[in-house]
């Protein structure tokens, strides 16, 4: 029949995602924000540091389309939250950055995520170690030539 999937326990990994998912969009909704934009300001400012925030980079990032990117940047600039500048070397690059307002909610909310982890961190440790537990135990069985029920 094929490989034996956990889906008890890859129902509960996604179970706990999506607690800590919805505490954080709450927070950003109850800070003035949409959750969208909350994750862009956390990408910008969590960029490595040798890399540059740029519209296509943030893209990427948050999995959204190129316009759609341009769009949320936009919002979040006239928010006062980020700030748009030209590339240097290449004029056609948009660099992104936070402004001291777009680093205040950002710093409360990562506060407030960072406090809740704490709590649910746990729960979602065991969570994705029991998927991934299961997951090992069944992939190891087939490699042998075992098959699982």
């Amino acid at each position: 029949m094929g490989r034996e999937i956990d889906y008890r326990a890859l129902a509960d990994f996604r179970y706990e995602i999506r607690r800590f998912l919805n505490f954080s969009e709450r927070g950003a909704r109850a800070a003035g924000i949409e959750p969208q934009q909350h994750q862009a300001l956390l990408a910008i400012k969590g960029r490595p540091r040798d890399g540059r925030a740029t519209v296509g980079w943030m893209a990427k990032r948050l999995e959204i389309r190129h316009h759609s990117a341009v769009e949320l940047s936009d919002r979040l600039e006239a928010r006062g939250l980020i700030r748009r500048s030209r590339g240097e070397a290449d004029r056609r690059e948009v660099l992104l950055e936070l402004t001291r307002a777009g680093e205040r909610v950002l710093h409360e909310l990562s506060a407030r995520n960072r406090r809740e982890l704490r709590t649910a961190g746990p729960r979602l440790v065991e969570a994705l170690k029991a998927a991934l537990v299961h997951g090992a135990r069944t992939q190891g069985r087939t490699k042998r030539g075992h098959r699982s029920k």
